[in-house]
């Protein structure tokens, strides 16, 4: 919204450089109501004194104020770093919910792009583990990790690609996927599926019943020692 916009529905007139309009925080029958345009922003000023607070106030209860965007606001980052434990790049959750990518800038910033090299998450312990639970977020892997279990998974939630890479960090180990329970995670898992048989020790695709991920399933009540069990009985049930 512009000063034109404004001044129109106040049924103000062009004046020089800027508009006038009838100031609508005052009963104003002369229009006094300066408005114009300077580096994106709209400029208000009431001729008779009203405050600029109040002439804002006013115009934003008509609908006729721009609203700033609030920036996303950053709620969680997620570490990526190589075998030596080096930062890499981080996952950046925002709310409203949104996810980028970030890299150091090797000056103590960042460049908000992409890494070029793509790695498990906490990729040390996975190397390291001889049992990996593979989950679609970061915050799934640090859920499971608060109960005792090794757990990784690639940025870019369900659509990003499963690399050769990711596959041959896992190879030889046991790997238990844990689907979401919605169709881009069961795809995903179906995906990743394929790209391990043969390459890893054991593959168990483990679906929890009456919640979307395991987040959600211990939310709910459930303990490790109910997760251990159901994977038991998937092994007794071969």
């Amino acid at each position: 919204m512009t000063a034109a916009d404004i001044a129109q529905s106040l049924q103000g007139r062009k004046s020089g450089s800027g508009w006038i309009a009838r100031c609508p925080a005052h009963e104003d029958h002369r229009p006094s109501l300066s408005l114009k345009d300077a580096d994106g922003k709209v400029l208000v000023h009431c001729h008779t004194g009203c405050p600029q607070q109040a002439v804002v106030a006013a115009l934003k209860a008509q609908g006729l104020w721009p609203e700033r965007e609030q920036p996303n606001r950053i709620v969680a980052t997620y570490d990526y770093r190589d075998e030596s434990g080096e930062l890499l790049y981080q996952v950046v959750r925002t709310e409203p919910k949104g996810f980028f990518q970030r890299r150091p800038d090797g000056s103590g910033g960042w460049v908000n792009k992409t890494a070029q090299r793509q790695v498990l998450y906490h990729l040390s312990e996975v190397l390291e583990a001889p049992i990996v639970f593979v989950c679609e977020g970061e915050k799934d892997v640090e859920t499971l990790r608060e109960y005792g279990f090794v757990a990784t998974t690639n940025a870019g939630g369900a659509q990003a690609p499963w690399l050769a890479v990711y596959t041959e960090a896992l190879r030889g180990r046991e790997v238990i996927l844990l689907p979401d329970r919605d169709r881009p995670g069961i795809e995903r898992v179906a995906r990743i599926a394929r790209a391990l048989v043969g390459r890893v020790a054991r593959l168990t695709i483990l679906e929890l019943e009456g919640a979307k991920d395991v987040t959600d399933w211990f939310r709910s009540g459930h303990s490790e020692c109910e997760l251990i069990a159901q994977l038991e009985d998937r092994e007794v049930a071969r």
